[in-house]
């Protein structure tokens, strides 16, 4: 069997890595393409060097641009990569412009498709990775969902006989590098033993608007701990845009922080402050408190006894950054951390 991975943003290359070593174990041929969407070193290429993922194969380098000018470059270049090598599936990962492209790149060319991390709704339409992920599972022909609640909502959308919980993937390697990275010092600016939040800001409803940027960062400013900020390029773009200095308050930027690094920095934070989906389910892997900056959340298994606290207007980042850990049990609702396998197993089991 031959399976084509379709990646370009950082949450992506972290889903890759488990999914590379358990298609290479069943001894799956597997091409790795890389759309170039996230171009920055940090955000891309040293993620490959850091997880152990095979180099891409194929590196389209489409670079930055506006949702459909990105989207279309990709789908142009994607065509006759498909239509090349003719793998017997597409594999995608996520909610991102590279998914939903190779998504119609594949059902255009009668690919076999299958999504990884299908069913999760936000049920915000403003979101663009709203609509890149309920596109990307209509057209699937198998939907690896994550969790059961996401199964249940691909049911409720009538693909149901396409779908199966395999777990999620984030699991397996952030559980993997947790071990590999326990003892290792802190590779950020705070003191041994000085507690400290760790936050992220980059999605375009918190960075586009000035006046909500400049409130959040506001808010992290007056957190009484230092906050490591890693600064993700659109986040750094739009603060130089609107004369706003990120460097503020208790505010410590950092440059975008390798995998195992920002394993190592979450388990150590007292509290997460964050805007995106991937960290507050590390987060709660890891035990550590997130507050999410946004109306809603994917991942609504984090929210169960305050691990999780949406925070929409950043009015509490002060008050709940830093909190004590809920004392009652998580649960594994991601599941076990075999979720590449359970996924592998999907694709040589299923024949579109």
């Amino acid at each position: 069997m031959k399976v084509l991975s379709v990646v370009g943003a950082r949450p992506q290359f972290v889903k890759l890595a488990p999914m590379a070593k358990a298609l290479a174990a069943a001894g799956v041929e597997h091409v790795i393409v890389h759309t170039g969407q996230h171009y920055d070193i940090n955000m891309s290429d040293a993620f490959f060097t850091d997880l152990g993922i095979p180099d891409p194969d194929i590196h389209l380098g489409v670079g930055s641009g506006s949702h459909g000018a990105q989207t279309g470059a990709m789908l142009a270049q994607l065509d006759p990569v498909f239509d090349e090598i003719r793998p017997d599936w597409v594999l995608v990962y996520g909610d991102t412009n590279s998914t939903v492209a190779a998504a119609l790149a594949a059902v255009k060319l009668h690919i076999p498709l299958a999504h990884l991390e299908a069913g999760l709704r936000s049920f915000n339409r403003a979101m663009p990775e709203e609509h890149n992920r309920v596109l990307t599972d209509h057209a699937a022909d198998l939907c690896l969902a994550p969790t059961e609640v996401a199964l249940r909502h691909l049911a409720a959308e009538g693909l149901a006989d396409r779908s199966v919980v395999v777990g999620d993937v984030m699991v397996d390697v952030c559980l993997q590098v947790r071990d590999a990275v326990a003892g290792r010092p802190l590779e950020v600016p705070v003191a041994d033993g000085e507690p400290f939040v760790l936050a992220t800001i980059h999605r375009a409803e918190n960075t586009d608007d000035p006046a909500r940027l400049r409130t959040i960062v506001e808010a992290l400013a007056g957190v009484p701990v230092p906050v490591i900020l890693p600064v993700h390029p659109r986040l750094a773009a739009k603060a130089a845009a609107s004369g706003l200095s990120l460097e503020q308050g208790n505010i410590r930027t950092v440059e975008p922080l390798p995998y195992p690094v920002l394993v190592g920095a979450l388990a150590a934070a007292a509290g997460v402050v964050t805007d995106s989906g991937g960290l507050q389910k590390e987060a709660f892997l890891l035990e550590t408190p997130c507050l999410t900056v946004r109306t809603e959340t994917e991942w609504v298994e984090t929210l169960e006894n305050g691990w999780n606290i949406l925070d929409p207007e950043a009015a509490r980042v002060a008050e709940l950054a830093v909190r004590p850990r809920p004392s009652q049990d998580r649960g594994t609702p991601y599941g076990d951390g075999h979720a590449a396998s359970a996924a592998t197993a999907a694709l040589l089991g299923r024949r579109a």
